[in-house]
């Protein structure tokens, strides 16, 4: 997780919401990482979870991410959560929730759902303090 948040904190150099996300293969080994970059490439999508499995598939030149672990600041949305289940993923680390948005228990958990075709681990709270911090400050800066 601390990988993830350094990650994060590159974020505010281009205004994004600092989210960081790494993946990890099945010996712990760092597949790929990046953070939250929606404003920096006007693109909607570019959600620190999304680059992270776009990078690690083609890097891998496979879609199909089983045994990998994505490890997260923030509790993914429905977006990311669904990529994640479409990655095959083996499961879903985050620290802070989102009470807003998150879709791995808050609101939705889309990584669990027996009606999909694959269902994956989750594990909440790792670092939440810090990775809470990240966007508490981030929206006071702003205000």
């Amino acid at each position: 997780m601390t990988l993830a948040i350094a990650e994060a904190n590159l974020a505010v150099d281009h205004d994004d919401v600092p989210v960081g996300a790494i993946l990890i293969d099945s010996t712990g080994r760092v597949v790929a990482s990046d953070h939250n970059r929606r404003e920096e490439l006007s693109d909607p999508t570019a959600h620190a979870e999304m680059l992270v499995l776009s990078t690690a598939a083609r890097t891998l030149g496979t879609w199909r991410l089983t045994g990998h672990t994505l490890i997260v600041t923030l509790e993914p949305c429905a977006m990311c959560a669904g990529a994640a289940v479409h990655a095959r993923l083996e499961g879903i680390v985050y620290g802070a929730p989102d009470l807003k948005t998150g879709a791995c228990w808050s609101l939705y958990n889309i990584p669990q759902d027996a009606r999909l075709n694959h269902q994956m681990d989750l594990v909440a709270g790792i670092l939440e303090p810090e990775c809470a911090a990240l966007l508490t400050d981030f929206f006071e800066d702003r205000r």
